[in-house]
């Protein structure tokens, strides 16, 4: 398998894993969406907690030049470190939720 087929698999099952956990009020349903052809992979919370909407983006990761950039990650999962977990090296993947200033303090790739 090579590189990006290996990172788009990883990522589509951490994402499915994460959506098994609901929120506990609300009639809320975790969806996971996947784009491969353009690398972008998103975990959503659709619904309503009345008398509100619910419409969010919990975690956003995409696939861009060959690395893994966490675009957002709205959870207490610590995503970055279980991509890692699953054998994404740090230097493929960009913390992309912090300035571009800030990334070479990071043990992650800068971009």
């Amino acid at each position: 398998m090579d590189k990006i087929a290996q990172y788009r698999s990883v990522i589509k099952k951490i994402l499915q894993e994460q959506a098994h956990y609901k929120p506990a009020h609300g009639d809320i349903e975790p969806m996971v969406v996947f784009d491969e052809t353009h690398d972008h992979y998103q975990l959503l919370l659709l619904g309503w907690d009345l008398p509100r909407r619910v419409h969010s983006i919990i975690i956003h990761i995409r696939i861009h030049n060959g690395k893994v950039w966490l675009e957002h990650d709205g959870t207490d999962a610590r995503i970055a470190r279980q991509l890692v977990a699953a054998g994404i090296p740090k230097k493929d993947i960009v913390l992309a939720f912090h300035p571009p200033d800030k990334r070479p303090y990071t043990d992650f790739a800068v971009a």
